[in-house]
Parts: C-alpha cells; structure tokens; sequence
C-alpha cells in the first residue's frame, strides 16, 4: 500500500476522528462510530477515496 495521506493531514485526521467521536459520545449517538475511519486513514496514511481520485499529500522523498 502506498502512502497518500501527508503528516499534516495525518495529524489532521486523527484530531477530526477523535473530536467525532466525543461528539458522538456527548449525544449518545453511535454516529460517532464514524471518527473511526479518519483515525484509521491517519494511521496507516492511506485512503482509498483519495488514491481513486488521484491525490496525494504525502511528500516522497528522492534519492
């Protein structure tokens, strides 16, 4: 798998997923299941929603 998420918004999604889910946790609501998926791209740095549509933000490096 090749990486397409870049440390800033690697950083970016996980502070979104994590804020989703204590909104989720606030209401009650088990929408707030869905901060899982924004984590889970940030940590392995790869989305598939992003590879489909060709954009990358992670910077490689040339050697």
């Amino acid at each position: 798998m090749k990486c397409n998420v870049g440390k800033t918004e690697q950083i970016i999604r996980i502070i979104v997923g994590i804020v989703i889910i204590f909104i989720g946790i606030y209401y009650k609501s088990w929408w707030g299941l869905i901060g899982i998926i924004p984590i889970i791209t940030g940590l392995i740095r790869y989305c598939p929603i992003s590879d489909i549509l060709g954009i990358s933000t992670c910077h490689v490096k040339k050697n």
